[in-house]
């Protein structure tokens, strides 16, 4: 059995499929890989192309139908929120031009959750723009400010850009939870047994990933779009955590407070209450 898959480039995928992408996973489906930005795996979710995508968890409400949750794989965390970022220190954003990685990200809407509260008569326009290309829109005058996520909490000081905000800060303050980034979801049509069966690949991808981090490096580095191997690492470490190997009790307590606070704000339809089972 080969199933279409598609997730990011980014090192924290990498990382978590390498060993199951190349076949070093006794008993794991074959995976067909497309790598592409959130943004279009989002879309791709809503359109149902793949049997397994990395996601928004801001995108749950709108494929839930069609796609199951699992419970491993995924980016949640402590730390490692999107950021607000600006050219000066101290910008007002009321009415200003705001770069964005994806109007279903989940980035997108806990900066949309914090901004109720923190920009009087909100922001101005709001541009989709690929994820890399912000910081340098920001840097440029492009945009007054831009919302950023992965590696960008690392590197924005290279871009001499000052950071106004931190979404996974004001997400943990005002909940205790973790943050909910990034969900890893699959076809239901799959059936019971073979999602149970991804998500044993999953974990076992992610366990022989921290056993021999040296294997997937090659994998990492060749997809990692130029970045320096230090940030990698970061990336690796920051994203890539126990919620990646199971979603546990807080996990899931996170992703219904994450879409149960923003159904009840009226930005994503409201989730039944199995919505989230795994099979």
């Amino acid at each position: 059995m080969t199933l279409s898959i598609a997730y990011s480039p980014c090192p924290n995928d990498t990382f978590v499929f390498d060993a199951w992408a190349h076949g070093r996973v006794p008993g794991a489906p074959e995976l067909d890989v497309t790598f592409a930005d959130i943004d279009v795996t989002n879309a791709m979710a809503e359109r149902g192309e793949l049997d397994v995508l990395k996601v928004s968890y801001a995108v749950l409400p709108w494929v839930l139908d069609e796609y199951a949750l699992l419970p491993c794989g995924g980016a949640l965390g402590r730390g490692c929120g999107p950021l607000v970022l600006t050219r000066e220190p101290g910008t007002q954003l009321t009415g200003r031009r705001v770069a964005v990685p994806g109007e279903r990200s989940t980035a997108y809407l806990l900066f949309r959750l914090w901004a109720a509260e923190a920009v009087p008569g909100g922001v101005g326009e709001v541009v989709v723009m690929p994820f890399h290309e912000i910081m340098p829109a920001v840097r440029d005058g492009a945009v007054d400010a831009g919302l950023v996520i992965h590696e960008a909490r690392f590197t924005y000081r290279r871009f001499g850009l000052h950071a106004l905000a931190d979404m996974g800060e004001h997400w943990e303050s005002t909940t205790g939870l973790p943050i909910p980034l990034g969900a890893i979801i699959a076809r239901r049509s799959l059936g019971a047994p073979t999602l149970r069966l991804l998500a044993d690949s999953a974990r076992a991808s992610v366990r022989m990933a921290w056993d021999d981090p040296a294997a997937s490096r090659p994998y990492v580095l060749a997809h990692a779009q130029e970045m320096d191997p230090a940030v990698a690492d970061q990336h690796i470490g920051l994203y890539v955590n126990e919620f990646t190997h199971d979603l546990g009790e807080a996990g899931y307590a996170a992703v219904r407070g994450l879409l149960t606070r923003a159904a009840a704000e009226g930005l994503v339809p409201a989730l039944g209450p199995d919505a989230l089972d795994f099979a």
